[in-house]
């Protein structure tokens, strides 16, 4: 997997946010998350080297705007120029994650028609209210490949309903000491609704407090996802 920044920054945007561990680790190096600005890794996907062979090797995954929301407010004057890079890179498969689902329509580019084949967009939830809305605005959406993303998870949700077309469900919680708690039974009901609409799930990480069976563990942020992988609840 390959990680592309053209930009960095972001804003808190809903309760998912509240914990942000991309601002938490800017606010130790001094830096403002909030403000966006490009990153010299802007025109990554196109680089080449000597020979002029693409920098980026064929076949691979690369996360997109794995430090902003691809869908930000403030990209909007340059993200038609990642658009062109992706187009430009048959090759390679592009995934994004977005709260700001409801901001698609108006910034997709004139050719986006049913969508590129290889780029997925990841809707994110946290609670009810985010998933009830943010979800009936995607499951409206053309895009040929959908996930949700329910990261960090800070209540028990339902979300069958619209899981019609979606190729992957991700579950995890937050990471850090004041943080608010993942419950198992949350998780499990997620997955129970995946396998009634043949939806393949991921149990990606516990959050740093876990509760299982009544009991809440604090979990060290360098094992959540492998104690999530114990679990062998994935399919």
């Amino acid at each position: 997997m390959v990680i592309w920044d053209p930009w960095r920054g972001c804003h808190k945007y809903s309760e998912g946010c509240e914990n942000c561990y991309i601002h938490r680790a800017d606010i130790k190096k001094g830096i403002d998350t909030n403000k966006i600005i490009k990153t010299d890794k802007f025109d990554l996907p196109v680089l080449k080297n000597k020979k002029g062979e693409y920098k980026i090797k064929p076949n691979n995954l690369v996360y997109l705007c794995f430090r902003s929301d691809f869908l930000i407010e403030e990209a909007d004057s340059f993200r038609l120029e990642c658009f062109k890079m992706i187009k430009e890179r048959p090759d390679l498969h592009f995934i994004f994650l977005t709260k700001r689902i409801e901001r698609f329509d108006s910034v997709i580019p004139s050719d986006w028609k049913d969508g590129y084949d290889n780029v997925t967009v990841g809707c994110t939830i946290e609670n009810q209210r985010t998933a009830s809305y943010r979800l009936e605005i995607f499951s409206k959406l053309k895009i040929k490949h959908k996930n949700i993303i329910c990261q960090p998870l800070i209540e028990k949700v339902s979300i069958s309903k619209y899981l019609k077309d979606i190729e992957l469900v991700v579950v995890g919680g937050e990471s850090g000491v004041n943080v608010r708690s993942l419950n198992y039974d949350w998780v499990l009901a997620l997955r129970e609704e995946c396998l009634n609409n043949n939806v393949s799930f991921q149990f990606r990480q516990c959050g740093s407090r876990f509760i299982k069976d009544g009991k809440e563990y604090f979990i060290e942020t360098k094992d959540l996802c492998s104690q999530a992988r114990k679990a062998r609840i994935d399919f």
